[in-house]
């Protein structure tokens, strides 16, 4: 039968698997080890804490926990120097808009549920929540389409 280790009274056999002393305050408070605790994700909505034990530590070393920056979107380059060909014959260099491309952001059935719901009457932000995406992308998906009509 096992023992605590504190003031040497018998442990229950359950309690024994896991802890070797007793379930008294005063060998419990002995027993007690502090915990280290880090912040490792801090936002408006709730903070992120982690016990700091050599798992964690390792983990850390990694960056696990490193913060990401927030990617909306695929990453953007750096704009590309012109080449310099050194042959006779030089390409026309043909200037590159920095306007974003022509494709939409969203799909076609996302279109086609945001004018339905538009047509029901619902406002943007209500089209917004039942689509899964922001307003801004709502009304930008109701204004491309309104501008195709009048084409």
């Amino acid at each position: 039968m096992a023992t605590c280790t504190i003031c040497g009274d018998e442990l229950h056999p359950e309690r024994a698997e896991k802890y070797d002393y007793c379930t008294k305050r005063s060998c419990r408070e002995r027993a007690a080890k502090a915990l280290t605790i880090a912040s490792v994700g801090v936002n408006k909505a709730a903070d992120q804490f982690v016990v700091l034990d050599e798992r964690t530590q390792r983990e850390m070393a990694k960056g696990r926990f490193k913060k990401e920056p927030e990617a909306s979107g695929p990453p953007r380059s750096s704009p590309r120097a012109p080449t310099t060909h050194t042959s006779a014959s030089v390409p026309e260099l043909v200037p590159t808009s920095s306007a974003r491309p022509s494709r939409p952001r969203w799909s076609q059935a996302q279109e086609r549920l945001a004018l339905t719901y538009r047509a029901m009457g619902m406002a943007p932000e209500r089209i917004a929540g039942k689509l899964g995406v922001s307003p801004y992308l709502v009304t930008q998906i109701l204004l491309a389409t309104s501008g195709r009509g009048r084409r």
